[in-house]
């Protein structure tokens, strides 16, 4: 006689299957949540940049104060901008994107140069008005579209791993063009983290003489899990930990690594700290554990009443005195 399947058999199949489907309709969740939030393309096919810029606007902090520093800045910078050289290099990354960058002169005899860094999503013209601030003061500037923004070639964005290696080349090209260059780094949101991030190598340069951390993150790996709850409604784990492994197999670069904390605890740059109190996009306490961590010289300039990246806006005298103070420390 041929023995009848047991009914468990039957239940194996059926729960094997259904584990199965999940696990795939999973694992189809995380290449989505992985290409939404990194991918600038796809984010704009299903309007979740425009989203995200809409919601991040929202929660900036609308004083009038900052409304009026804004507004009496805006007419001397447009027609600083009208009338600067601007130049437009480019530069290979060694796995083959091309980067794109903005040179702005600074005085023919000065030697101070600045490599301005953008936030996520950003691009290069968002740091002009910066960059205005230093030519002021003499300085040449080199403002770069971070690996996968504006018209710098990449596959994903990088949270300041890819980009902390990609600004060698930057650095590279400042001392190709000026050997006796004292070098600024001024990095905002994930520009600031990509700055901490080249400050804690073994092999940076010599030149760079500080650095400006404008509203920084301490890591990417707890960014994300922020943001899976508060864009997506989703829960930090498990998800984070996939995303970090799905990456790792398509965009080549694990996520956890890409750590400013971790970067600043082997840091020996002089650092200037700065961050808005009420920033509700990056919490000012990762600047203040950034700044405990460090092991460098270093200041924390708290601006109160400020949100993200809203430090100048909000008491241009103060951020731009300290990094005045900065410049008349550590630049020869």
């Amino acid at each position: 006689m041929i023995a009848k399947p047991k009914k468990h058999n039957k239940i194996f199949k059926i729960f094997l299957i259904i584990t199965g489907v999940l696990l795939l309709l999973y694992f189809i969740l995380i290449n989505f949540l992985v290409s939404a939030a990194l991918i600038p393309s796809f984010m704009k096919k299903l309007q979740i940049f425009e989203d995200i810029t809409k919601k991040c606007y929202g929660e900036q902090v609308q004083s009038d104060d900052i409304k009026e520093h804004i507004k009496n800045g805006a007419k001397a910078y447009a027609d600083w901008l009208d009338h600067v050289e601007i130049r437009t290099i480019t530069r290979e990354t060694s796995d083959g994107y091309k980067l794109v960058a903005s040179v702005l002169p600074g005085e023919e005899d000065s030697h101070i140069w600045v490599l301005l860094l953008h936030g996520y999503t950003g691009w290069k013209e968002a740091m002009y008005p910066y960059t205005y601030y230093y030519s002021k003061l003499g300085c040449h500037a080199v403002v770069p579209d971070l690996r996968a923004q504006g018209k710098s070639e990449g596959d994903y964005i990088g949270m300041g791993w890819t980009d902390h290696f990609d600004c060698q080349l930057w650095i590279d090209y400042i001392l190709s063009e000026d050997p006796d260059a004292d070098i600024i780094i001024h990095g905002q949101s994930m520009g600031a983290a990509t700055a901490l991030m080249m400050s804690g190598e073994k092999d940076v340069s010599d030149h760079i003489r500080f650095i400006v951390s404008d509203s920084s993150y301490t890591d990417a790996y707890s960014m994300f899990g922020e943001k899976a709850w508060e864009w997506f409604h989703l829960p930090a784990f498990p998800i984070v930990d996939s995303a970090c492994l799905v990456l790792k197999l398509r965009g080549g670069y694990d996520l956890k690594k890409a750590s400013a904390l971790e970067a600043v605890k082997k840091s020996h740059i002089p650092t200037l700290f700065i961050h808005g109190d009420q920033d509700a996009m990056i919490s000012v306490e990762m600047s203040k554990k950034l700044f405990r961590c460090a092991s460098c010289e270093k200041k924390l300039l708290i601006i109160k009443g400020a949100g993200h990246a809203q430090a100048q806006a909000k008491d241009p005298n103060g951020f731009n005195g300290a990094i005045h103070d900065f410049i008349m420390t550590y630049c020869d």
